[in-house]
Formats: structure tokens, C-alpha cells, sequence
């Protein structure tokens, strides 16, 4: 059998022996002439041997990334003492289930293999098989499991049955000290923080809404002390510990819609999360689907084995690239520490010509790949080659004849019916040095190699647990804070008018000149799944782009466009800068930060969505623009000198360090502090607070009282929108005498005072009913979010209205029947064709810049004017920043 080989490898072992002798009745395979070279390797290897898995209907079962928990039962996991083809191959997990038959197919599922350092003890993750006859909630999780090699003992890391079955645990790795990390649908801090927010404990769903979503987390290794340390909205997927001590995983940010599954780094404890690679690395010229990061593994030589896989497909197998993660963000973008470097930053790892998306791939398939640290270069993988059925052969239909196998050549890859086989999976070593490929494992049909791992003492990486800068005081109150370096900085370039030292003069730039004057904090809403709740998805209101929610409260932005600020340890949050009147100025911050426990974490500046510039990883960027103070223990330039400054700092430093580092308020406040009162007047201090409003406010009365780190601005539109249309508004004359008392949902409405028919002002309705369009929507809502049709009163009733078509001659367009002629009323004239006027939304889910109509009559000299405070003004903007949802609690939706 000839098999289609990367054209620098030669073979050291007779391939068609070992596949022959797996054949079964089915198949047949050609011979070949190759001689075999024995091959002994003295290390013992583990390894996953799956049946290839297929449906009721024999049909090829899709994975599928986005779900973690995916159970396909047929694997099982074994061990060779040499990693020889001769040596015996013994299975370690069967014991661990009771068979019910005498089938020796195995009914579990079995993935995510490691090793430990010492190389005594292997690490995967299991799920027992289905109970049959149970309900979904009833049947096993995914279990972490350990083999103890020096004792031959098989063990679950949780021993409690109610522990085990909180969650899907999946992908575990162990740490330097012992511990185990792993990802797990489990969410236990989370659901921790939302008993503490009032709710109901439950496992939040992924950002589709399809499962929970799984995160990662750490376990001592017998079953303790677990906790969750990464906190995405979305899962967190295939750790690996890297030399350095740093978490490599990948995350699938998924934040305001899908962006797809790229390369992230933290440490241990959660601390100096970032992004390593892959934002705008998806799409390559040969793929119709964008290929999504997962499965790494670190080589000695420090650079990243990465497995290339579309979300969804119907076979085994990868791609194997090799990464330089040290000199590129992306695979064309280095870093900013890399100038001149052009890339590609992936290449194939063994063979050039592997295609994932195509039909049938040239050069076969992998399905994982693992380096040795023996200082050889070398690397197990798992590898089907190409194979396809032989088009010559033609089956009579009814045959027994057994369909013939051919190994791919170009001959056969350019026919136009060429049809796949099935893939051939064998266990491989590939030697860089001799620039060989030798098989360990015989490939049998109908089985599949999947993982294999070396068990081969390494090194065990540093043992990185805590923040690049760490502050106590914040890790007493489980808060960490941000350090914003210079809002003004894009991507490394100033975007201010006239440069950052004029911006941060209050004597040149006064506070009412500058852009940048607030910053909002906003965490996302763990969803509950049906089981938990079950809502409409009109709770979401207009768009679910944004799902749900809350503020955690809001700080101002310094002069130089710094800030520094507390914010809740352990949370998603995302920040949105904002102008004077707090509406957002800038693109949505779609990606998720956190924070550890004391952690203060140092951000450069901001970032455009469809920027291939680096961002996101602090060390690949470019350098800041905010240079920071000049010189120790003088003020910057025509400040207040009572604030002086140690060389370097951003003004945000310096206020913190003199008057304590803010924590986000639930109301806007201004109050300059940088002025200096003896050359120059201050600008005028405000507050937009809740404490003025007249009607409902999305702020709990303990938290209006004191504001904490559990605290939420919760706006529900029904109970926080709705009734600034409905409250009664006193006006007064000159004396303080009421002249009139106004609602706007008095004109804004379908019938007047006498309850006769109207035309709503400005053709919009601001009722409080549910909509005759959407019963689960207010009439207001439906009306500003949503295109509707103009109204007028005709015959004492209220219709919508109606005008004549023209085509494009100006000629009125008339009825047709089937033939294409005119049909003609009962006076036999044409019956002219007549349509609604539409009346558009005022109201967009892009933020309050995007919703300008509907402000417009509130500004000075607009009808409207000073109708609404400050402080609603406020509610109503962040309200349309965060996405105008109809609620941000599912549990204050009315249920079905």
C-alpha cells in the first residue's frame, strides 16, 4: 500500500502489514513492497482508542466545539509499558464500569488526557454510560479521573457523589503545586455571587443560550477546595500550564455576538488575564469556515502546537500548527516588540497539503499531537492518511463484494466523483533529527487513535499564582481595580484634537472641552436555562445581541483621560467611556475582563473593533501615549499643586494615591479637582443622582443608601422607563402657582381627554398596554424600538394611513390578475394599489448617540425642552447603552 507521505519523510516500518492486519470483512487495502525496520522506543505511552463514531443511520456523528459536554460513547483509555508496536497494549478504564453484556465495546466516553510531570500519574476526564430511561438531569456529568501508574489505581478526583454530579468537568491539567485545573459547567463562585445578588443559584448559559457555559476552575487533588477562577459568559475550554507558569487556554468570546475561539493567558489564581492570539486569524484563503484555536500544548522549545478545527464537523481530525505566539498576536500581525516580522505566525507542524474543509484532504488528518521533552525534537501524533475508494470498482447492487481502498494520489484526487474512505487512524512518531515517521500503534478499521501523551518525566513549569501588581487592602474587600492608562490612546496613537499634554491642562482644555468624562462598569447576566426559568425571549426586547445587563456604577475619567477604580473581584465586567451627559462615545467593549482579588489590572488605552492593531495582550502593543508626571512631588502643568505627583504617574494614579481609590457610584458626579483655584475658576461641580428622580429607580434602597460591590443598576423597562412617560409633571409660573399638569402619555396617545379618537404626537404612542403587535411588549416599547406605520383618524376611528403607489414613470400602480391585467372596480375603473407609511424607530439598541431623535426634543430649544431631568436623561441613556433590553433580571419577567 502506498501511502501519501509529507514528501521530506521516509518510512522505517512496513505500513501495509499494520493496516492489513486491521482489516476487517469490509474493507480491503492494496499491499505494498515496503520492507519493515523494527523500532523499539523505551517510554511508556497512554492513549485514547475510540470507535469511529457514527448514528442509528451509520451516518459520521458531528462534534462539535461549543459543546464541551458532547457524549460519544466507545472510548477508552490504555497504556503500552514501550512505546513499541510489539509492546501489549493494556486497557485501564474498563474497570471502572460494570458491564452489562458481554460486548467488549466500551459504553462510556473518555478525553482530555495529561500526564504528570513526574510522569507516575495520568489525568482525564470520563462519563459513565447512559441510564437508560432517565431524564437529562439524571444522567452522569463528566467526571475527572486519575491512574496512578507506580499502583495501578483508577480513582475519581471528586469521591462525592453530589460534588460530581454539580457539573460537566472536562480538560484537566495539574498545576506546579499540586492541584488540578479543569473546566467545568459548575460556575461555583458564580453562582455564589448570584445567591448574594438576590437570585437563585444555577449554572448561567453560554452566550448562544444552547448550554452552560464551562469555565475554568481548580481542585486539590483530593476533590477539595474547588473554585472557580475564570469568569467568561461563555466557555473556557483546553488549559495547558505553561514552562512559565502562565494558563494558556482558549476562550470562546462570544460577547455581543460571535467573534470565535482564540488563545488566552492568565495565572493560576485568575489574575493577568489577556488575549495571546487569534482575533483576526479565522479566516484563511483555503477555508470556507473559520477555523477556531483549541487543543494546545506547549513544545520545550516554548512554541504552541495548536489543533485548527471549524465549531462543527462530521469527521475526526485537525490540522496541527505550529505557533510563534512570543512574536505575533495574529497570524499576519506581530507585535509591537517584533517590528519587521511579516509573518505567517502558524505553520504546519508535520504535513503541508492537510485541509480541513475541504471534501477529502491530500494529506490525511490528525487528531492529536503530543512533543516529547527528552530533548529529541520528537512528537507522537495520532494520523489517518488519505484514503479513498477505488472508482474503478463497481458494485452490483446487492454485492458482498467488499469495497476496495486506495491510498490518494493526485490521479485519483482529481476525479470528480472521488469518494472519502474512512479514516484510518494509527498512533505515529515523528523524529525531526532522521526525518522519519514511525508507526507505534497498528491502525485498525473502524477504531480510531484520538490522544496519546508521552509518559515521560518534564519539568514542572514556575509557579505563578498572583498579579503583576497585587494590592491587600482590595483583596480584603474581594475587589481588584483598573488602571486605565489613557482613554485617549487608540491602539497607540492620540486621538485627541491637539495632543494629550493640551488635553490634560485644565488651564488650556477646561473640564465642559474635554470628550471623555465618565466611564461606565457593566457586568454581564448569568441566563438561566429552562429548567431554571423559563421566559420569552421577548424579556430580551429588541435585540438579544446584548442579552442582559447591569452597572456596577460609574467613575470619572482625569484630564489626561486616566482612570483608576475598584471593581468586584470575580465578575465579567466591561467598561464603555462616556461624554458629559453619560452616554457611551465609543464602540461597546465586547470582550470580557476580570479581576482577581487584589489584583490592579493596567490597561494602555482603547480599541476599534475591526483593528488589526495589537491589543489586548499589555505586552504586544504599542507603548502608551501617557507618559505620566514629569517630575516627583510636583503637580502636573496648571493643576492644583495639593495633588503632586511621583514621576510617571497618570493623573488617575496620583488621585488615588491622595485620596483613595475610587469605587464605581450608581450616580454620575463631577467635581474638579484638578484646577487650580488660584490662577483659574474651576469648572462647575454636578451630580446626576438617583435620589431625584420622581419615579422608580433601578437601585435597591439599601444600595441608594450604600453603594457596595454587590451593588446593581438593574433597569427593567417596564418598571424603570415606562413611568417616566406616565409621571405627572408640575409646571410652574413665576410665583410657584401650578399652571399645568402634564404627562406625556396625555398627547402621546390614541384617544384625548374626552376619550375620542387622536393621532399620538409625532405619531408615537406611549402607553403603558401591552402591544396589539407583541402582548409581551409595552405599546412605548414596541413604538420607539420598532418601525410602525403611520395612524390617522378617519371616520371618527384611528387607521393607519394610507397612500397610492407610483412606479418609477410616476404612473399609480393598480391591482393585477393572473393573467397581468387590470382589475377593474364595480364602475370599471383599475383599483389603484394603496400602502402604510412607515414611521421609524426613534429608539436604537446601538446606545443613546444612536438614538438622537428621540433626545432631540429635550435639548435647548427643542419642544421639549428640560421636560426630563438630568438624572432621567441619565437613566434613559444608559438604559439604550447597555442594548434597550425589556428586562436585565429574567427573574422580575412576568412568567409564562
Amino acid at each position: 500500500m502506498n501511502i501519501r507521505f509529507h514528501s521530506s519523510l521516509t518510512v522505517l516500518a512496513s505500513i501495509s502489514s499494520l493496516l492489513l492486519s486491521g482489516c476487517n470483512s469490509e474493507v480491503s487495502v492494496e499491499p505494498s513492497t515496503q520492507q519493515p525496520d523494527p523500532v523499539v522506543v523505551d517510554i511508556p505511552i497512554a492513549f485514547i482508542k475510540r470507535i469511529l463514531p457514527v448514528d442509528d443511520n451509520g451516518e459520521a456523528i458531528s462534534f462539535d466545539l461549543r459543546d464541551p459536554s458532547q457524549f460519544v460513547p466507545g472510548a477508552a483509555l490504555y497504556i503500552k509499558d514501550r512505546a513499541g508496536v510489539s509492546a501489549a497494549e493494556v486497557n485501564i478504564t474498563d474497570r471502572a464500569f460494570a458491564a452489562d453484556d458481554d460486548s467488549q465495546t466500551p459504553v462510556y466516553d473518555v478525553k482530555d488526557l495529561e500526564v504528570s510531570y513526574d510522569a507516575q500519574r495520568l489525568l482525564f476526564s470520563m462519563r459513565a454510560p447512559e441510564i437508560p430511561n432517565a431524564d437529562d438531569d439524571e444522567q452522569p456529568r463528566w467526571n475527572i479521573w486519575e491512574y496512578n501508574r507506580s499502583t495501578d489505581q483508577l480513582r475519581p478526583i471528586m469521591t462525592s457523589n453530589l460534588v460530581a454530579g454539580s457539573g460537566h468537568d472536562t480538560a484537566p491539567v495539574y498545576l506546579a503545586d499540586g492541584r488540578i485545573l479543569f473546566s467545568s459547567t459548575r460556575q461555583r463562585t458564580n453562582q455564589a455571587i448570584l445567591l448574594d445578588e438576590g437570585k437563585p443559584q444555577y449554572a448561567g448559559l453560554e452566550e448562544s443560550l444552547r448550554r452552560p457555559a464551562s469555565v475554568l476552575h481548580i481542585v486539590n487533588s483530593d476533590g477539595t477546595g474547588i473554585e472557580q477562577v475564570s469568569f467568561n459568559q461563555s466557555h473556557d475550554l483546553d488549559p495547558v500550564v505553561l514552562q512559565n507558569g502562565k494558563v494558556l487556554f482558549s476562550r470562546w468570546d462570544h460577547a455581543g455576538g460571535d467573534k470565535g475561539i482564540h488563545l488566552y493567558q492568565m495565572n493560576a489564581d485568575g489574575s493577568d488575564l489577556e488575549i495571546v492570539y487569534g482575533r483576526h486569524s479565522h479566516n484563511q484563503a483555503d477555508n470556507n469556515q473559520p477555523l477556531q484555536f483549541v487543543q494546545a500544548k506547549e513544545t520545550p522549545d516554548q512554541q504552541i502546537l495548536l489543533s485548527l478545527l471549524p465549531y462543527v464537523q462530521s469527521r475526526l481530525g485537525t490540522d496541527i500548527v505550529n505557533i510563534d505566539v512570543t512574536n505575533f498576536i495574529d497570524n499576519m500581525t506581530p507585535s509591537v516588540a517584533s517590528p519587521g516580522m511579516t509573518g505567517p505566525a502558524q505553520k504546519s507542524a508535520l504535513f503541508d497539503n492537510v485541509q480541513i474543509n475541504g471534501p477529502i484532504s491530500p494529506d490525511g488528518y490528525f487528531a492529536s499531537v503530543y512533543p516529547l521533552w527528552d530533548g529529541s525534537g520528537r512528537q507522537l501524533f495520532t494520523w489517518s492518511q488519505c484514503r479513498v475508494f477505488d472508482p474503478a470498482q463497481v458494485l452490483e447492487s446487492g454485492s458482498d463484494e467488499v469495497r476496495k481502498v486506495l491510498p490518494c494520489n493526485d490521479e485519483l484526487l482529481a476525479l470528480e466523483n472521488i469518494q472519502a474512505a474512512p479514516p484510518l487512524y494509527g498512533l505515529w512518531m515523528f523524529d525531526p533529527v532522521q526525518n522519519t515517521q514511525t508507526p507505534l500503534v497498528v491502525a485498525q478499521e473502524g477504531l480510531a487513535y484520538t490522544e496519546v501523551v508521552a509518559m515521560e518525566p518534564r519539568p514542572v513549569p514556575a509557579n505563578t499564582q498572583t498579579a503583576a501588581e497585587f494590592n491587600g487592602e482590595l483583596a480584603a474587600n474581594n475587589n481588584g481595580a483598573l488602571h486605565i492608562l489613557s482613554v485617549y490612546d487608540l491602539a497607540g496613537e492620540d486621538v485627541t484634537e491637539n495632543g494629550l499634554t493640551v488635553m490634560a491642562d485644565p488651564s488650556q482644555t477646561p473640564a465642559e472641552n474635554r470628550p471623555a468624562r465618565f466611564i461606565r462598569v457593566i457586568k454581564g447576566v448569568s441566563i438561566p436555562d429552562e429548567e431554571t426559568l423559563d421566559f420569552d425571549n421577548d424579556g430580551f426586547g429588541r435585540s438579544r445581541n446584548q442579552l442582559m445587563r447591569e452597572i456596577i456604577g460609574y467613575v470619572p475619567v482625569e484630564p489626561d483621560g486616566s482612570a483608576k477604580f475598584q471593581v468586584p473581584a470575580n465578575v465579567p465586567i466591561a467598561i464603555s467611556v462616556l461624554d458629559v451627559n453619560g452616554r457611551r462615545i465609543g464602540q461597546r467593549h465586547q470582550n470580557w475582563l476580570q479581576v482577581a482579588p487584589g489584583e490592579v489590572k493596567t490597561c494602555k488605552g482603547c480599541h476599534e473593533n475591526n483593528s488589526l492593531a495589537p491589543h489586548g495582550r499589555f505586552a504586544a502593543e504599542a507603548d502608551s501615549i501617557n507618559l505620566g508626571a514629569p517630575a516627583n512631588g510636583s503637580p502636573f502643568p496648571n493643576t492644583d499643586p495639593a495633588l503632586f505627583a511621583n514621576v510617571g504617574e497618570t493623573m488617575a494614579q496620583t488621585a488615588s494615591r491622595i485620596n483613595s481609590i475610587l469605587y464605581p457610584q450608581a450616580d454620575i458626579s463631577y467635581a474638579d479637582i484638578w484646577s487650580d483655584p488660584a490662577t483659574q475658576t474651576p469648572s462647575e461641580d454636578f451630580v446626576y443622582a438617583y435620589r431625584d428622580m420622581q419615579s422608580s429607580v433601578p437601585v435597591s434602597q439599601s444600595c441608594a443608601q450604600n453603594w457596595t460591590s454587590l451593588c446593581r443598576i438593574t433597569v427593567n423597562y417596564p418598571t424603570h422607563i415606562q413611568p417616566i412617560f406616565e409621571l405627572p409633571r408640575q409646571i410652574l409660573d413665576d410665583l410657584g402657582q401650578l399652571v399645568e399638569l402634564r404627562t406625556c402619555v396625555a398627547c402621546h396617545n390614541v384617544a384625548d381627554q374626552d376619550g375620542l379618537p387622536q393621532v399620538p404626537a409625532g405619531q408615537l404612542d406611549l402607553r403603558g398596554a401591552p402591544s396589539t403587535d407583541n402582548a409581551d411588549l409595552l405599546t412605548s416599547y414596541r413604538e420607539l424600538l420598532f418601525t410602525d406605520s403611520e395612524q390617522e383618524v378617519l371616520d371618527g376611528a384611528l387607521v393607519d394611513r394610507l397612500v397610492a403607489v407610483f412606479d418609477g414613470q410616476g404612473n399609480p400602480v393598480v391591482e393585477l390578475d393572473e393573467n397581468n391585467e387590470p382589475i377593474l372596480d364595480a364602475d370599471g375603473n383599475p383599483i389603484p394599489v394603496f400602502t402604510s407609511v412607515q414611521v421609524n424607530n426613534l429608539i436604537s439598541t446601538n446606545g443613546a448617540l444612536s438614538s438622537a431623535g428621540f433626545f432631540a426634543p429635550f435639548t435647548t430649544g427643542g419642544i421639549h425642552q428640560d421636560w426630563l431631568s438630568p438624572v432621567e436623561r441619565k437613566l434613559l441613556s444608559e438604559w439604550m447603552d447597555i442594548g434597550a433590553q425589556n428586562y436585565n433580571n429574567p427573574f422580575d419577567i412576568p412568567a409564562n
